[in-house]
């Protein structure tokens, strides 16, 4: 499992000082019941299986947190933005998932990942040249940054830069970087960001300006970015956000594909949600899971946030349910 720096785990999505992805409330325990769950009827019992699949989320509990290139507004010229376009052009969530699979299973560095990636799907091709100069990539301290890093450096080369990628480390550093321009571009997650500009601004309790709508996430992106003179090119269709994931054993046994399937068939004693100790009141994990979609759990698991201990959960049949990343290299099919 890649180390994350995204979570956010403030009950109205306020972030971290490493700028964490948007989680999950106070501890539970494995197998206790779930704090105001109120779940009934029969429930369904974990099923074990190797292959994990994400559950549709159709009614938008999540924030939109796509991919999307940031960089120093001094530095963002039409052709430098073209060329970090053609990125989030080429990505969708499915291909970002074999790239982190590429790196976190296959154990390709994401050098050589990113490349695989850019033959195999064009990604230089049509690039205009802008006018040169050297281009300083900065990336986070987990595998999938420095891998769209990667990617941003094919793709400035090709325009006719000078590339360097850096590895920075939390949002906290590499942001005031960007701000300043000792690195000019950093692939960054659309409401997770945000969330990041709003609290800074307006303090860690201040509500929330991204939302499951995309665009206009990205609008009060840009509007905060401009204030910090930071750009923001074309978000890519991938995402990297909190999901649920079950296993195709336990899919395909209750025809379930979606979080509203699984509420109206699976809520009860049986079913059993896991995630990390602070996911039960959290507006983003089981709280959102009970007022968006009344889905009711029977007990809870405390685990981790999308790590190896929920995985292994609901692999071996002790999880119904778990709470991952949607981009996650162990949901690659096959």
């Amino acid at each position: 499992m890649r180390a994350r720096t995204r979570l956010a785990l403030g009950a109205v999505g306020a972030l971290t000082a490493a700028g964490f992805l948007t989680g999950c409330g106070d501890a539970g325990s494995s197998g206790t019941e779930a704090p105001q769950s109120g779940a009934s009827g029969a429930g369904c019992a974990p099923v074990a299986g190797d292959q994990l699949v994400v559950l549709t989320d159709d009614k938008k509990l999540q924030n939109s947190d796509n991919i999307i290139p940031a960089v120093n507004a001094k530095a963002a010229t039409p052709e430098l933005i073209a060329a970090l376009d053609k990125v989030s052009a080429a990505l969708d969530t499915p291909k970002l998932i074999q790239l982190n699979k590429a790196v976190d299973v296959d154990r390709k560095t994401s050098k050589v990942a990113a490349e695989e990636f850019a033959s195999a799907n064009n990604l230089t091709q049509g690039i205009a040249r802008g006018a040169g100069g050297t281009v300083v990539v900065g990336a986070g301290n987990f595998a999938e940054s420095q891998t769209l890093a990667e990617l941003y450096r094919i793709a400035l080369t090709a325009a006719g830069y000078q590339v360097k990628v850096q590895q920075i480390g939390n949002r906290e550093l590499y942001e005031p970087a960007l701000e300043k321009g000792q690195i000019q571009v950093v692939p960054e997650y659309a409401a997770t960001m945000a969330e990041f500009f709003n609290t800074k601004a307006n303090g860690k309790d201040a509500p929330p300006v991204s939302s499951p709508e995309l665009e206009k996430t990205v609008t009060a992106l840009k509007a905060a970015g401009e204030k910090a003179g930071i750009a923001f090119g074309t978000p890519s269709a991938a995402q990297d956000q909190n999901a649920f994931a079950v296993t195709r054993a336990f899919a395909d046994k209750h025809g379930v594909g979606t979080l509203s399937e699984l509420a109206a068939k699976c809520s009860g004693t049986a079913t059993v949600l896991a995630g990390p100790p602070e996911c039960p009141q959290r507006p983003k994990c089981q709280a959102g899971l009970v007022e968006v979609y009344d889905f009711r759990a029977g007990s809870f698991s405390s685990l981790d946030a999308g790590g190896p201990q929920t995985k292994n959960a609901l692999k071996t049949g002790s999880a119904s349910v778990g709470l991952v990343l949607s981009s996650d290299g162990a949901l690659a099919a096959g």
